[in-house]
C-alpha cells in the first residue's frame, strides 16, 4: 500500500480497491502481472476499507450480510459484536500489507478515455496514468439512489439515504417512515423501531425465504443477473432476487414484533407526511412523518466510463463475462452478477486470467508459495 505513484504507464489499471478492486489485485499478481509496473491500483478512499469504512457503528459482524474472504487470507474476528466499520477496513489493511498492493490514495478518477497506441488514458485528480486494459471495481456506494416523488422538496421533516444513517438514538421521539424492500430496510426498520414509532413502505410486497440460502439458490440468483446484463439491461444486486431470509436475527425479531408489516408504496409527499390517493377502491391515507429514510439501494458508480460511449443511455452494460461488449480490455468487476463479496472474488480471478492470456500470452507463470 502506498501514496507514491510509480510509473504512469502500465499494462493494467484497477479503479477501486474494495472487496472487487483488491481480489483482482491479488489475481492479477499470481498471474504475473509486477506490482507498481505491471499494474496499479487507484483508490478514491483515503484509507483502506472501501465501502465498509462508512457503514453505520451499530453494524456488527453478526449482523451484516457475511464478509466473504478475500483470496489468500482468512478473515476471522474474534468478536462477531464487534463494529463492522472496523473490523473490515482492518482485514482489507492487513490484505494490501500482506500481498504488496500497489494501492494508491486517495485518487479520484474522473474519466477514462482511448489513447494513443489502443491504449486507455485515466485521468484523475492526482494526473493521468495509460494503460493496456482497465478493470473498473467501484461498486455502488458512492452513488446513492433516491426516487423523485410529488412534493419531495416540500417536505419540513428530514430525508436522507441509508449512506446518512448513524444511529438510531437520532430519531427517538420521532415518526420514521422507512422505504425500500431489501437487506438494509429491514434492518434498520427493526433498530429504529425499538426507540420510536415507524412505518414500512415498498413498491413491492416482500418475498420471505423461509429456507436457507444454498448453492444452487445462489446460483439461479446470479444467472438471473447474469442474463440481464448479457442483455445490456440495468442489473439488479444479486441480494435483490434472493428473497429476506426469516431465519436472520433482525427479519425474525422484527416480525415477531410486527414492525415488518408493510405499505404500499404512497403516491405523494406533502409538508408533514407522505399520502395515498384513493384508487382501485382503495381508500385513501395520510402518515404523518418526522423523517423518511430511503432506504432504497444503490446505482454502479460507472460515470467516470462515459466517454467510451459504451453504455445505452438509461441502461447498462452488455456484458460477456467480465468484459464489457465491445471492449474486451475493458472488465467490471463487483457489477452486475458479481456484485457480492463472494462473486467479486470469482470474477476478480477470471478477469485475471482473461488479462493475462490477453496481455501476456507465452509468458510463464510466476511461482507462488
Amino acid at each position: 500500500m502506498t501514496s507514491t505513484p510509480g510509473p504512469r504507464d502500465v499494462d493494467v489499471v484497477v479503479i477501486g480497491a474494495g472487496q472487487a478492486g483488491l481480489s483482482t489485485a491479488w489475481a492479477l499478481a499470481r498471474q504475473g502481472f509486477a506490482p507498481g509496473t505491471g499494474f496499479v491500483v487507484l483508490d478514491g478512499e483515503e484509507a483502506p476499507g472501501g465501502a465498509w469504512r462508512h457503514r453505520w457503528p451499530s453494524l456488527t459482524l453478526g449482523t451484516t450480510h457475511r464478509v466473504h474472504d478475500l483470496p489468500g487470507l482468512p478473515f476471522t474476528p474474534d468478536d462477531d459484536s464487534a463494529p463492522a466499520v472496523e473490523s473490515v477496513p482492518a482485514y482489507f489493511t492487513e490484505y494490501e500489507q500482506r500481498f504488496g498492493l500497489p494501492v494508491l490514495r486517495p485518487v479520484r478518477v474522473a474519466a477514462v478515455r482511448r489513447g494513443a497506441d489502443h491504449r486507455f488514458r485515466v485521468e484523475t485528480d492526482r494526473g493521468a496514468w495509460t494503460a493496456r486494459a482497465v478493470v473498473n471495481a467501484t461498486g455502488t456506494w458512492t452513488r446513492p439512489f433516491v426516487p423523485r416523488y410529488p412534493g419531495q422538496e416540500r417536505f419540513r421533516g428530514r430525508q436522507l439515504h441509508t449512506v446518512d444513517y448513524r444511529s438510531a438514538e437520532e430519531f427517538r421521539g420521532q415518526h420514521v417512515v422507512v422505504v425500500g424492500g431489501g437487506a438494509s430496510a429491514t434492518q434498520l426498520l427493526a433498530e429504529i423501531s425499538r426507540v420510536t414509532s415507524t412505518t414500512w413502505v415498498t413498491r413491492r410486497p416482500p418475498v420471505w425465504r423461509a429456507g436457507p440460502f444454498d448453492a444452487d439458490a445462489g446460483r439461479r440468483a446470479v444467472a438471473m443477473v447474469e442474463e440481464a446484463v448479457r442483455e445490456g439491461r440495468r442489473p439488479g444486486s444479486v441480494v435483490g432476487v434472493t428473497g429476506l431470509p426469516t431465519s436472520t436475527p433482525y427479519i425474525r425479531e422484527g416480525l415477531d414484533r410486527g414492525v415488518l408489516q408493510r405499505l404500499p408504496m404512497f403516491d405523494r409527499i406533502t409538508p408533514g407526511g407522505v399520502a395515498w390517493d384513493a384508487a382501485g377502491g382503495v381508500e385513501s391515507r395520510f402518515v404523518a412523518a418526522d423523517v423518511i429514510l430511503w432506504a432504497t439501494g444503490f446505482r454502479a458508480a460507472v460515470g467516470h466510463l462515459a466517454p467510451l460511449r459504451l453504455r445505452d443511455p438509461g441502461r447498462g452494460f452488455r456484458m460477456e463475462g467480465t468484459q464489457v461488449a465491445g471492449e474486451p480490455r475493458l472488465h467490471l468487476v463487483g457489477y452486475g452478477p458479481s456484485a457480492s463479496t463472494i462473486g467479486a472474488n470469482r470474477a476478480g480471478q477470471a478477469a485475471a486470467r482473461v488479462l493475462r492470456r490477453e496481455l501476456r500470452p507465452g509468458a510463464p507463470l510466476p511461482r507462488t508459495g
